[in-house]
């Protein structure tokens, strides 16, 4: 899940570090695989100075984009296209550390909100 503390390179190394390559620029799991990445707390990333959140700005531009530019080829910085992927996130209410997230980011999903339930209902 993120954090606060959580950065968009972060973010990039750990799922980059789960994937193989196919092909050229077309990374993903074993061929006939799924991959299904869970965000939990997605609105915990702190805010820049400029009231971007980059980690989740990182997540748009996958869903959106079907992929991100690799940091680590310093040459050319190839775009790399993420295949077979699905992703999945849950967040709490802002406040308290969490903050809103962007529309631009809320359009890529589908929201499915509850309210909390007391103890008789439980």
């Amino acid at each position: 899940g993120f954090s606060a503390q959580t950065s968009a390179n972060q973010t990039q190394d750990i799922i980059d570090g789960k994937f193989k390559r196919r092909r050229k620029g077309h990374y993903g799991p074993p061929l006939g695989m799924e991959c299904v990445i869970f965000i939990d707390d997605l609105n915990m990333p702190k805010k820049e100075f400029y009231g971007a959140q980059p980690p989740i700005e990182l997540v748009r531009q996958l869903i959106g984009q079907g992929g991100w530019y690799d940091r680590k080829d310093m040459k050319d910085h190839p775009f790399m296209n993420l295949d077979d992927i699905t992703v999945i996130a849950a967040m709490g209410e802002p406040g308290g550390g969490r903050s809103f997230i962007t529309p631009r980011i809320l359009r890529l999903f589908n929201i499915i909100g509850f309210a909390n339930f007391d103890d008789g209902t439980m």
